[in-house]
């Protein structure tokens, strides 16, 4: 009967947006796709992957949430083992080893990683909150969350081993770390760019330099795309040019549309006010997740909540960011709504855990 009872504290309106953004985004990639014979098959694929993730939701959501801070150590070998073996025996792809094949499935372990890390993350913190302010603690969980990045980083993956920064820095900060302390790996934060620029593939070098010193002229790399996408997205205009009638993507000038440029081709068939509207619901499901930190009756719950709320937040703004020409191009996509098995499940999977903080706050805010 309790546990009937909880279930009345389900936010059915966390889910709704989710779904909602992500059927809309399987909607986006059939579009998007073009009638390329190639990827014919990748709003099937999105659309298993959309399935197995809802049940993955449902299914942590019924787990009490405070039973993964038991296993915080277990899943962070796994975290760790998972991205050592990539390096080994992952399949290449876009000049990175960043997939497993599973059968007919890939699967994309750094992906997978940010929901791990947040459960270990949320765990080392909440567990050391009244020493959060000692170098030792602030030490440690440094190299608990640098490991990770270093494997990631190694792929080569930038974008997401900043991701994971992200993740350590926001949740540091909600335990009550010392502004002078934030501030000084703040500024570190910036400065790692500078200080990996010798270790960066020759193409991440050449996004930094291509967003930093532009050429208008041509007519390859990101610049063209950089270029493309926001020719798509001021073709759209007010309301947009109509479901599969963009000719930016249709036409196939819009590189990578369904992934990192997906926003642009939304943008371009769907206009400003569905740029809004995409926006309006992220930012619903940003708020209802910092909602859930809020009320959470633990500092474990509320650091899960945080961490999953910060992570759909920064990648949702640099990659609409990256398509207007506000950030360097990288592959990041926007949560739930760009192609990519791997990034649904794992975003799935974040809202499953809010939803368990959630059924199990001890203070329900109506």
């Amino acid at each position: 009967m309790q546990r009937m009872r909880i279930w009345r504290h389900f936010d059915v309106w966390l889910l709704a947006a989710v779904a909602m953004l992500t059927i809309a985004g399987i909607a986006m990639i059939r579009s998007a796709i073009a009638g390329n014979e190639t990827l014919l098959d990748y709003p099937t694929r999105q659309s298993v992957y959309a399935l197995i993730g809802l049940t993955a939701l449902l299914i942590l959501t019924a787990i009490d949430y405070r039973l993964w801070a038991a296993l915080a150590r277990p899943i962070y070998l796994v975290v760790v083992g998972f991205l050592g073996l990539i390096l080994i025996s992952g399949i290449v792809g876009f000049g990175s080893a960043r997939w497993f094949s599973i059968g007919v499935a890939t699967v994309q372990p750094s992906e997978i990683s940010k929901i791990g890390m947040i459960l270990v993350l949320a765990n080392f913190i909440a567990k050391y909150q009244d020493e959060i302010n000692q170098p030792g603690i602030i030490l440690r969980s440094l190299m608990l969350i640098g490991l990770p990045m270093l494997l990631i980083f190694i792929q080569p993956d930038l974008s997401t081993a900043i991701v994971l920064a992200v993740i350590w820095l926001a949740m540091v900060w909600a335990a009550g770390i010392n502004i002078r302390y934030l501030a000084t790996m703040a500024a570190f934060a910036i400065a790692t760019p500078f200080l990996a620029w010798p270790f960066m593939q020759d193409y991440q070098r050449g996004r930094v330099i291509t967003f930093l010193f532009p050429d208008p002229q041509s007519q390859y790399g990101d610049t063209y795309n950089v270029n493309q996408a926001k020719i798509a997205i001021g073709s759209g205009g007010l309301s947009g040019q109509g479901y599969g009638h963009g000719t930016q993507v249709q036409l196939r000038f819009l590189k990578v549309r369904h992934t990192d440029f997906i926003f642009s081709a939304m943008a371009e068939e769907f206009g400003f006010i569905g740029a809004i509207l995409l926006i309006a619901v992220l930012v619903f499901i940003v708020f209802r997740c910092l909602r859930a930190a809020r009320n959470a009756r633990d500092m474990y719950g509320s650091l899960i909540c945080y961490g999953v709320a910060v992570v759909i937040l920064f990648q949702s703004a640099f990659n609409i960011g990256m398509n207007l020409n506000l950030f360097p191009v990288s592959g990041l996509p926007i949560p739930f709504f760009s192609y990519g098995g791997s990034s649904l499940l794992s975003s799935l999977l974040g809202i499953g855990l809010v939803e368990s903080v959630i059924l199990r706050q001890k203070k329900i805010e109506l």
